[in-house]
C-alpha cells in the first residue's frame, strides 16, 4: 500500500474536514475532487446540482475529474476527498464515510447557513434534502452508465465508518488508527 489515503462518502459526511485533519497529522498534501467540481460550477456560474445534471450529458466533465485522480497515483503522502478516488488509486487505504442522506441535508443546510459553501445555497432544509437526493441519483447514474461503479457498494473498502454515530475527532481518530495498522 502506498501512502495514500483515499476518502469516499455520501454529501455531507465529513469528506473534506475528515481529509484535511487526517493529512494533518500525518503531514500529507489534501486534495478534494468535490472542491473541483466546485469550481468547475461557479466558472460556468451554476450550482453544484446543476454541474451534476450537466455531466450525465458532458462526460468530459467527469473525465477530466478522473484524470486529475489518476494522476495523483504518483504522489507520496496524499488524502484525498473524492467519491472515486478509491477506484483509480487501487493501492490506498480505502475509507467511506457512511451518513443517512437526511442527516447529510441537515449538516449541508447548517453549513451553507453559517459559513456558506460555493455552488450551493438552498433556502430550505427540505430544498437542502432535495438536493441531496437529486445529486446522490445523478452520481449513481453516471457512475453506473461510465464506469459500471455502483456507489453504495461498500466491498472495495479498507474502513467504512458511520459518521452519524461519531463526531469529527473520532472520525478522524478511527482513520489514523487504522492506516497506521496497514502501512
Amino acid at each position: 500500500m502506498n501512502r495514500i489515503i483515499t476518502i469516499a462518502g455520501a454529501p455531507g459526511s465529513g469528506k473534506s474536514s475528515t481529509a484535511k485533519r487526517v493529512a494533518e497529522a500525518l503531514g500529507f498534501k489534501h486534495f478534494s475532487s468535490g472542491d473541483l467540481f466546485r469550481q468547475i460550477a461557479a466558472e460556468r456560474g451554476v450550482s453544484i446540482e446543476e454541474i451534476n445534471k450537466t455531466a450525465e450529458l458532458e462526460q468530459e466533465i467527469d473525465h477530466a475529474v478522473d484524470q486529475k485522480l489518476r494522476d495523483c497515483a504518483t504522489e507520496d503522502g496524499l488524502v484525498i476527498d473524492s467519491r472515486l478516488a478509491y477506484h483509480w488509486l487501487p493501492n490506498s487505504f480505502k475509507v467511506y464515510l457512511a451518513l443517512p442522506l437526511e442527516k447529510a441535508a441537515e449538516r449541508i443546510f447548517a453549513h451553507v447557513k453559517d459559513v456558506g459553501r460555493e455552488s450551493e445555497n438552498a433556502k430550505t432544509l427540505e430544498e437542502t434534502l432535495q438536493n441531496v437526493r437529486m445529486r446522490a441519483e445523478s452520481e449513481k447514474k453516471r457512475y453506473m452508465n461510465l464506469y459500471g461503479i455502483d456507489p453504495s457498494d461498500l466491498s472495495p473498502f479498507d474502513l467504512v465508518v458511520d459518521t452519524e454515530k461519531n463526531n469529527l475527532d473520532e472520525v478522524v481518530e478511527l482513520v489514523l488508527s487504522e492506516y497506521k495498522k496497514r502501512s
